[in-house]
């Protein structure tokens, strides 16, 4: 897992490169970046399965936001990044939710 910020001097976001190596999902077929970036829709951002096994998606967010996120593989399983900058817990339990910070 991965997660890479290109701050733009043009516009007032940062490109968000997520990725997950292909270790992590091991034999999954999907995997969808679900967050408050995207309202928490499970099927807004799919990431792309590459030819190596890995997953990957860019996103543009804005600049001063902090924004929590997961990862559904197969719509059936969630993961969260080792890479995130913090965790906060979530409202459904135990789980905590991934954060990145821009």
């Amino acid at each position: 897992m991965s997660i890479k910020k290109q701050y733009l001097k043009s516009k007032p976001v940062c490109k968000v490169t997520f990725r997950l190596e292909k270790e992590t999902p091991q034999f999954a077929e999907t995997v969808n970046i679900v967050g408050e970036f995207n309202s928490w829709d499970i099927y807004a951002t799919p990431m792309k399965k590459l030819k190596n096994g890995a997953f990957t998606v860019t996103i543009d967010l804005d600049l001063e936001r902090e924004y929590q996120f997961r990862y559904l593989l197969d719509e059936t399983k969630w993961e969260n990044d080792l890479h995130a900058d913090k965790y906060v817990p979530t409202p459904y339990g135990n789980d905590e939710n991934s954060v990145v910070v821009i």
